[in-house]
């Protein structure tokens, strides 16, 4: 895709966000504002069934399995333990959540933890710079699988992506998603948005999608920002229905999940799942 299509699509994408702004100067002035109304986000989300089911919209306090079986349940802070990981991986099976997001080391527990369930294990690779060898991604990935992951949230390289050598991103890719294949499992690609330009995003979610990838992704969650709505919406609009997005990073609340989803995203990374679902403030939440 050349250049004038990108900026073109950009322009789209940011055309119609401005277009469903409502809010300015933090005062919400439309009762379909997606960030301030909740009951207008359920009816959103409600009409769009192939992301969602209807049974998203139960009230705060309740167990939405639904939006559960969206989330990542996520634990990738550097000083997490044994213990808590084990946690993670109670909250998940009692939950229903899609799957445990764990650092490589603790693959072989989370598997062994999770092996007669429905929670799939998820584990990253290159993260959270995406600087290392493609060799080294790819090592790290048969490891991951030879462990008991099933799926892999690759970091991309960053600086190369920025530096125009998208030849090397686009194969960097598709060395980590060629190992998921043989296996048949599912591989995301964190783009890292927060330090991308527009056009940037846009020509990351493209390599994305020629490299093979199942999703593309927001964020590790330990750079700058984190998900947004115009993000979500902007790799939406570029995948199309050809490849998931997920969004991850400061995901804290039941609204900031749903009005994600509304924006096109079909998996959530969170630490905060139980309180997302639940809406039990007291579940607290492990930063990510």
């Amino acid at each position: 895709m050349d250049r004038a299509t990108i900026l073109r699509l950009i322009e789209e994408v940011l055309k119609e966000s401005n277009a469903q702004t409502c809010c300015k100067d933090g005062i919400c002035t439309d009762n379909l504002c997606l960030v301030h109304n909740k009951e207008a986000v359920q009816n959103l989300v409600e009409s769009g069934a192939d992301r969602i089911s209807s049974g998203v919209g139960v009230s705060q306090g309740t167990f939405d399995v639904s939006l559960a079986r969206m989330i990542d349940h996520t634990l990738l802070k550097p000083e997490a333990t044994k213990s808590q990981v084990e946690q993670l991986c109670t909250e998940a099976r009692r939950y229903s959540f899609a799957s445990v997001c764990v650092n490589p080391s603790y693959v072989p527990l989370c598997s062994q933890l999770l092996r007669e369930s429905s929670v799939r294990v998820c584990t990253v690779i290159g993260f959270p710079l995406g600087a290392t060898t493609t060799e080294t991604k790819v090592t790290e990935a048969r490891q991951a699988v030879a462990d008991g992951a099933r799926e892999l949230d690759m970091v991309i390289n960053v600086g190369m992506l920025k530096s125009g050598e998208y030849d090397y991103v686009e194969r960097d890719i598709a060395s980590v998603v060629n190992v998921a294949r043989e296996f048949q499992i599912t591989t995301k690609v964190i783009i890292e948005t927060g330090l991308l330009t527009d056009e940037e995003k846009v020509k990351a979610c493209l390599l994305s999608k020629r490299a093979g990838a199942s999703f593309v992704k927001t964020s590790t969650g330990f750079s700058k920002g984190g998900a947004t709505v115009g993000d979500v919406a902007l790799m939406r609009k570029v995948v199309g229905s050809a490849l998931g997005v997920k969004a991850s990073g400061g995901v804290r609340s039941y609204e900031d999940a749903v009005a994600l989803i509304a924006s096109g995203a079909d998996r959530i990374g969170a630490s905060a799942s139980v309180m997302i679902v639940t809406g039990d403030k007291k579940t607290g939440d492990s930063g990510y």
